[in-house]
């Protein structure tokens, strides 16, 4: 199954596609299958026409240049690391205070038809502070997706004074103007987008001491005394700046060690797919309980995964899951019931059924629905509210009340369907359903009342029209316009019988 996962800030998008190792996906309750195997990678820029593309390779590059050089640009300290990667696919360079230059060199091509390789033209686009940290946010979203490349982890080492090749004096000179004034004040107000990004300055250059520098392959370090603790402040004294939290890719194992109070701890935001299961996420967003919702989206649900279902009958037993549905009806996450769900679940559509955080935009704080989803070894789906109603649902959308045109249109519902309906029953009681029409007497929706109705759904005229007026029989219910509510009740003995819509019992 093809995974995709999206990291988005207004001037950067980061896109990652790939599978899931089925060797390691041991739980399939989980709310988001593992992306492990990465297949393609597309990073969006605001400026650049087309997007950086590449596999694991490209991207664990970009990742490495864009956490150096954000290390290097908020401490101001040269970092012999960053500057030596000429090798790396990708690279940064600092072309001023405000300007931040991105190349991605691409992989070398095969000429099919010469047998002759070449290597295309570098891709270069110049970022502004604010278009870095947008792509560095971008980066950190995705470190704090434990469900995506769990084994690539960040690799940071900080700079010894031997190796920057200036003093400890001349360190802090240098790692305080970074985060101080207006380059702190442009920092702070990206990751908190709370006040606006004043113009950069250029800063004036600190007195450095010269020493002078080895080439060694031992790795450098800095003790945790000698590294500087920044300090976030405003152009005016009187007013005060909240402390932002630091982005975990900016931060030093170093620098953490010796302030751990202070220490980040990345947190997924942005898609409720991040957490482990259902508990966990209605522990930090709301449910949806009110019943008429729950009446609306138990018939969405049900019209997701009933045509999705295609395999039935091969289950050896009846499996239940407990599912999470967002407001507008997407699936969020499913946890298995019984012990053969979990054995079962890739029979099922549940995880093809998943929304793709690509193609739909997340909701901060999205209140969640929980639904009980029973797929039978018959073939037959149940979808029922996980905690029942909690009092009776009412119809959701503006209603046709006016009782003449009640009486006329229930008249014309009745002469269509009665047309329509012909043979004999094999049902051996009441099929009961609501339908619903337009002031035209067009049907918008139906909904079967109880299961025979379900079961015997195709012995009735009801999916032939409606699929001969929306191209589809399972038309989910719809508010844009008023409708008039009737109970439809096909009997075995052939009769038909309409009465207007009472509610729900």
């Amino acid at each position: 199954m093809n995974i995709q996962r999206k990291y988005s800030l207004p001037n950067c998008t980061l896109l990652l596609e790939g599978l899931s190792d089925s060797s390691r996906a041991a739980h399939y309750q989980d709310m988001r299958p593992e992306l492990s195997i990465l297949v393609n990678a597309e990073c969006y820029l605001s400026g650049l026409s087309k997007p950086l593309v590449g596999g694991r390779e490209f991207f664990e590059s970009l990742v490495r240049a864009v956490s150096g050089y954000a290390q290097l640009f908020l401490s101001n300290v040269p970092n012999f690391q960053v500057s030596n990667q000429n090798s790396e696919i990708v690279q940064i360079h600092k072309v001023d205070p405000n300007c931040h230059r991105l190349v991605m060199h691409p992989e070398t091509e095969q000429d099919l038809n010469s047998n002759l390789q070449t290597t295309p033209e570098p891709v270069e686009t110049d970022l502004n502070t604010v278009q870095l940290f947008d792509l560095v946010e971008a980066i950190d979203q995705f470190f704090a997706d434990s469900q995506t490349l769990p084994e690539l982890t960040l690799q940071l080492q900080s700079v010894s004074k031997h190796d920057s090749g200036i003093s400890q004096g001349a360190l802090i000179k240098q790692a305080v103007p970074a985060t101080v004034g207006l380059s702190g004040l442009a920092a702070a107000a990206v990751v908190l987008s709370l006040i606006p990004v004043p113009s950069v300055k250029e800063l004036q250059p600190q007195e450095q001491v010269s020493s002078k520098t080895e080439t060694t392959n031992v790795t450098p370090s800095l003790a945790a005394s000698d590294t500087p603790i920044p300090t976030v402040a405003t152009s005016e004294p009187a007013s005060v700046v909240p402390t932002p939290t630091v982005s975990a890719s900016m931060v030093t194992a170093e620098a953490a060690t010796a302030t751990p109070s202070t220490t980040p701890v990345p947190t997924a935001t942005g898609s409720p797919g991040v957490n482990a299961n259902l508990e966990s996420l209605l522990a930090t967003v709301p449910e949806i309980t009110d019943a008429s919702q729950l009446r609306s989206l138990n018939r969405q649900v049900y019209n997701s995964i009933n045509p999705a279902w295609t395999n039935r009958g091969s289950l050896p037993e009846d499996v239940v899951y407990r599912v999470g549905v967002a407001a507008d009806g997407a699936i969020v996450g499913y946890k298995a019931v019984n012990k053969g769900a979990n054995d079962v679940v890739d029979q099922t559509p549940l995880p093809g059924l998943l929304y793709n955080p690509a193609t739909r935009a997340t909701v901060a704080n999205e209140p969640i629905a929980q639904y009980r989803v029973v797929f039978r070894k018959q073939g037959v789906l149940e979808v029922s509210p996980w905690n029942g109603y909690s009092q009776k649902p009412q119809i959701v959308g503006e209603k046709i009340s006016e009782p003449n045109q009640v009486k006329d249109l229930s008249q014309k519902l009745y002469e269509q369907v009665r047309k329509d309906w012909g043979g004999t029953p094999t049902f051996k009681s009441d099929l009961k359903y609501r339908v619903a029409v337009n002031k035209d007497a067009v049907i918008s929706d139906y909904e079967p009342l109880n299961q025979v109705a379900v079961d015997h759904s195709n012995e009735t005229p009801l999916p032939k029209i409606l699929k001969d007026i929306y191209g589809s029989n399972l038309k989910p219910p719809t508010s844009n316009e008023p409708l008039a509510h009737y109970q439809l009740v096909f009997k075995p003995n052939g009769t038909l019988e309409i009465q207007p819509w009472q509610g729900y019992q």
